[in-house]
């Protein structure tokens, strides 16, 4: 019942530090599953998806030992099931990657339907494809996902749309697979990359990754090994935005620049000074922020997990700008909330126009999910003149580590209150 309550109108001011990707610390730590050994994450966000994965973890069996916030110890040899029911699995979107590792592992596997954010359909046909092809029998019984198969057997997969999630569900289950698998028409994100890495320091064979195709060579087995999460491309992106939306200063550190540039971009298109260094960006505000019009696309192209976040920035820009939603048919569920701060957005199916507003108001808002809610806390960092407050901020714990402490020591007026 926790909620965040935040004074708006301060300029951020300083240095950020970004964790590690969500989005690679929850396939990669399913992905341990298929190792003979140790693995050692380090960089792993202290994020409430961390935590719900690793549950589910040592619920299947595996050892796992804290050796710092931000570094997990798993040894999945201990693994001794491969159903994985528990309520943990069925909150969070993530947890079908248990799906292709404990099938790769074990030829079979039992997972609870994930739940996670609610934005619209995101169905797993074409991670069913993909096992299908690998040669294993997939049913769906009272909610439960179950595929077996007496052996998986490389072959040519083409996926019918870019799915980040079948991309890196299907190279689960190849890596022991006989053979080569080669999964063409596949999404690109660094996060994929980076799972790809993990699994070829462990002794998988996996090229192409970050490319239209993605080869699988399968190997006998992956050794144990330390591996460190790529930093987030999502977080890094919130903090860009947050420091333009302030007419702030601010240098967003420990990132890869390159995995930013769509991002970048669109904020150069409204005026806003953004300098690069080796692992930093520094964004400097305008006193004018221009309109622009973004379209949500694959990588490389402009991320679907910060389209709430730019939106909110879009409010304020002078002018009319257009966002387009390219990945998810209902992600605009935010956009009542928004409203209330004195935004003036028209939503057309997958378009919203948003008309520039000198300044937002504060209210009260609810996160309907994990990036809308980032979003909120945007709207009211900018809301002058009194108290804004954002509910339901479990969905923020979900993927963002420590946001107000890090936006309090940028300047930023946030506090966390929990109801007793």
């Amino acid at each position: 019942m926790s909620k965040l309550c935040i004074q708006g109108g301060n300029r951020l001011n300083g240095d950020v530090i970004i964790n590690g990707a969500k989005n690679a610390a929850v396939a990669i730590l399913p992905a341990t599953i298929l190792v003979d050994g140790i693995s050692v994450i380090d960089n792993l966000p202290a994020i409430k998806d961390v935590e719900i994965l690793n549950e589910a973890m040592r619920s299947l069996g595996a050892v796992t030992r804290t050796i710092d916030e931000h570094t997990l110890e798993i040894d999945a040899s201990t693994v001794y099931q491969y159903s994985a029911l528990d309520d943990c699995v069925s909150r969070m979107r993530a947890s079908y990657y248990l799906l292709g590792a404990l099938l790769g592992r074990f030829g079979k596997a039992e997972v609870a339907m994930p739940g996670g954010c609610d934005f619209g359909g995101r169905p797993i046909d074409q991670h069913i494809k993909g096992f299908q092809a690998l040669g294993a029998k997939i049913e769906v019984v009272d909610n439960v996902i179950k595929a077996t198969a007496e052996r998986l057997v490389g072959t040519r997969i083409y996926l019918d749309v870019v799915s980040v999630g079948a991309t890196i569900n299907i190279m689960l289950a190849a890596v022991l697979a006989e053979g080569i698998t080669v999964i063409e028409n596949v999404a690109k994100e660094p996060h994929i990359v980076d799972v790809a890495n993990y699994l070829n320091m462990m002794g998988a064979e996996i090229k192409g990754a970050g490319t239209d195709v993605i080869r699988v060579k399968g190997v006998e087995k992956l050794h144990g090994g330390k591996y460190s999460i790529v930093p987030d491309q999502i977080e890094a992106g919130t903090y860009m935005i947050a420091a333009a939306i302030t007419g702030g200063d601010v240098r967003v550190c420990n990132i890869i620049p390159e995995h930013m540039e769509s991002v970048s971009s669109k904020m150069r298109e409204m005026g806003i000074e953004i300098q690069e260094g080796d692992d930093y960006l520094r964004v400097i505000a305008p006193k004018v922020l221009k309109p622009t019009n973004v379209k949500t696309l694959p990588y490389p192209g402009f991320p679907t997990d910060l389209q709430p976040q730019m939106a909110v920035l879009l409010t304020v820009a002078q002018g009319v700008s257009t966002m387009v939603e390219g990945i998810f048919e209902n992600r605009f569920q935010y956009i009542d909330q928004l409203k209330a701060t004195g935004a003036k957005i028209q939503v057309e199916g997958n378009k919203a126009i948003i008309e520039g507003v000198p300044e937002l108001k504060p209210a009260h808002l609810k996160a309907t999910d994990l990036r809308a809610g980032a979003a909120m806390i945007l709207a009211g960092l900018k809301a002058e003149g009194g108290e804004t407050v954002v509910h339901n901020i479990k969905y923020i714990d979900r993927g963002y580590e420590s946001i107000e402490a890090k936006l309090s020591a940028l300047g930023a007026s946030i506090y966390r209150k929990t109801a007793q």
